[in-house]
């Protein structure tokens, strides 16, 4: 091997290694992010089940509620770049492939592709909270609203059953990897001591369980106007997370949905700490 061709390969290298240590921050920043917005979204669940409505225990509802503290504007701030860090790393996994044996799969491009868009629209929605030049808006009125004019659309019952079903589905594959500890294989399981594996389990299963409830119940509710022609039976996660209130088991339902969403955002934190990116 010639001295060029050696020094070519240490400059591949290091850029490789040096895009990786940029992408890893990013996604460590991108699941700190999420975690701080599940824990504050199942605290105002809480709230709710205990009788104080004030706020919407949504996304929207989260960030006026670190608006309203000090240095709120700077924390909102990081969120959003956390939010941006994370799309990016979900597309540097549809261009490079994701960590795993089957990383550079087609569908597990197209996975991380979906998530990029979503966590790109998220961050969206939370930079422009801190610029002023979003309210956060309520997500049960963006729902009814986006049906709505979904539903206008040539065979657009059939789109927004098919979305509804989508979301319910989604749902329900999210609770059933939380239950089977799927998320075992993308952490770095043997830097962590007993006790700490135990409660990234608990945090793991309850809060991916919770999650995976919610978008099943939001996708049903889709399903539902759909059906009946009726945008207002649409949800958005307030609403939705409301409506298990409102079951044969009461506020217990909301209170345990909460708690787990509270556990999802802590199972977030552990993922910033040991993900494998």
């Amino acid at each position: 091997m010639t001295t060029s061709s050696t020094a070519q390969t240490g400059r591949i290298q290091a850029r490789r290694a040096a895009r990786g240590s940029v992408m890893e921050g990013a996604a460590r920043a991108g699941f700190t992010a999420r975690g701080v917005i599940y824990l504050l979204v199942g605290v105002l669940a809480l709230q709710i089940a205990f009788g104080d409505g004030g706020r919407q225990a949504d996304r929207g509802g989260a960030l006026a509620v670190l608006a309203d503290k000090p240095f709120g504007s700077v924390v909102l701030w990081a969120l959003g770049i956390g939010l941006v860090g994370m799309a990016l790393w979900r597309l540097s996994e549809v261009v490079f492939g994701s960590v795993g044996p089957d990383g550079r799969k087609a569908t597990k491009r197209l996975l991380s592709a979906a998530r990029c868009v979503f966590y790109a629209f998220v961050a969206y929605s939370v930079l422009s909270f801190a610029v002023g030049s979003g309210s956060g808006g309520s997500s049960d009125k963006q729902s009814k609203d986006i049906t709505a004019r979904a539903l206008e659309w040539p065979a657009g019952q059939w789109l927004v059953g098919a979305a509804g079903v989508g979301v319910a589905v989604a749902g329900v594959w999210i609770a059933a990897q939380a239950l089977r500890r799927s998320f075992h294989d993308k952490l770095k399981l043997a830097q962590m001591g007993p006790r700490v594996r135990k409660l990234v389990d608990v945090t793991g299963i309850g809060g991916g369980a919770a999650r995976g409830v919610v978008f099943t119940a939001a996708g049903a509710f889709a399903v539902s106007a759909a059906v009946d022609y009726e945008p207002k039976k649409a949800k958005g996660l307030d609403d939705t997370l409301r409506s298990f209130a409102e079951t044969p088991l009461g506020p217990w339902l909301l209170v345990l949905v909460a708690a787990g969403l509270v556990l999802f955002g802590v199972f977030s934190f552990a993922m910033a700490r040991w993900r494998r990116v």
